[in-house]
């Protein structure tokens, strides 16, 4: 199906088969699009890849007619009615599904804005992601929208009500039980999580109550992050390796991994690797102190700039520095690699010495009565 030179389809193809939803899960934590919970859904729209809502007579009508509330969408135009505006002009499915999924949930009462729409690995392919107040709301709002959106390009369309008596008994139910409220530490990276955890395990760190939580970052791209809020949080490197091709490139990489600093509370510490500066502005954009790690001496003076702690291996040994100056954080072993050591004694050293309650001395004491504790130096 193409349209022709007088921008007006042919005979269209039926929208309830050209377009097929791939993925459908919501985001209860910080996530790679939003520190707010989403919903995020994949579509193939075929050959209507090629065709906006400016080819198909009667879409805009149809929609603004099944729901007049759609004026108030701003969109990129940044007034009122400027969603309408882009229809009219000519605007695509999935940036149409975004919309109507938002004002779905609008019309029951829930309070919802965001939304992003996004090119996939393949023409043809979006992924739309749409702020939720209620998980399964925002879940069944998705394809509720889809639908919508099909019945608009198919001239089927009169009402949503069906659609909003559905989900307002959704709402009606009590949301899914809540995610931990709070960690003491996150770690994410595309290797070395486990072994980071045993490490601070072995170390006095995330024994008890104290939650350390091991975030693939495949996960944080599915899910979200899986708790509320941490004290710490280690970025291992940002190179993830379970994730589609396109996540892998440097800026979406580091803005993937960097979800982690989302969910730190505010003042608290992100372990980041030295270079990996988009990581460290993100961490402190985010409210966090920043301490750098390497596993040789080249830590930068970009690095320095931002970081209250830094730590790096000089001669065999783990060097932990602070506002009180440099102690030694013990020998490295040979039991496992040593961007785990290093980033667990930042860790261990940081979340105590950069804590804003404690006296000068004081901090970097209490740190190093817990490195001194693994038996090492």
């Amino acid at each position: 199906m193409t349209v022709s030179d007088t921008g007006k389809p042919g005979a269209l193809p039926d929208p309830a088969t050209e377009i097929r939803m791939t993925t459908l899960h919501a985001t209860r934590g910080a996530n790679y699009w939003s520190r707010r919970p989403v919903t995020r859904v994949d579509v193939i729209v075929g050959a209507y890849d090629d065709i906006s809502s400016a080819h198909v007579p009667g879409v805009t009508a149809a929609l603004v007619g099944a729901m007049p509330s759609l004026i108030e969408h701003r969109c990129s135009i940044g007034e009122r009615g400027g969603f309408i505006i882009r229809l009219r002009r000519g605007t695509y499915i999935p940036h149409i599904v975004e919309h109507v999924a938002l004002e779905l949930q609008t019309l029951i009462g829930h309070d919802v804005g965001y939304g992003r729409t996004r090119g996939g690995d393949v023409p043809g392919e979006y992924t739309i992601v749409f702020e939720h107040m209620h998980e399964e709301v925002g879940i069944r709002a998705a394809a509720l929208a889809l639908d919508v959106v099909q019945r608009a390009f198919a001239g089927t369309l009169d009402s949503v009500e069906p659609a909003l008596a559905e989900l307002r008994a959704l709402a009606a139910h009590p949301q899914a039980a809540p995610l931990k409220a709070h960690v003491l530490c996150g770690i994410t990276g595309g290797a070395w999580r486990a072994e980071t955890r045993t490490e601070l395990a072995s170390r006095g760190f995330g024994v008890d109550d104290d939650l350390v939580v091991d975030v693939a970052p495949g996960y944080i791209l599915q899910a979200g992050l899986p708790y509320s809020r941490s004290d710490a949080a280690i970025v291992l490197d940002d190179q993830p390796t379970d994730v589609p091709e396109r996540y892998r490139d440097p800026e979406r990489a580091s803005r993937l991994v960097s979800v982690v600093a989302d969910g730190v509370r505010s003042g608290g510490l992100l372990v980041a690797p030295a270079k990996s500066w988009d990581v460290q502005d993100r961490a402190r954009d985010a409210g966090c102190r920043v301490a750098v790690f390497a596993t040789d001496a080249n830590i930068t003076a970009r690095d320095k700039k931002v970081a209250g702690a830094a730590a790096w291996v000089e001669d065999g040994r783990i060097v932990l520095e602070h506002v009180d100056g440099v102690v030694d954080g013990g020998a490295v072993r040979d039991d496992v690699a040593p961007t785990v050591q290093v980033a667990a004694a930042l860790c261990v050293f940081g979340v105590e010495a950069l804590r804003p309650d404690q006296h000068p001395g004081r901090g970097s004491a209490r740190a190093l009565e817990h490195v001194s504790t693994h038996g090492v130096g």
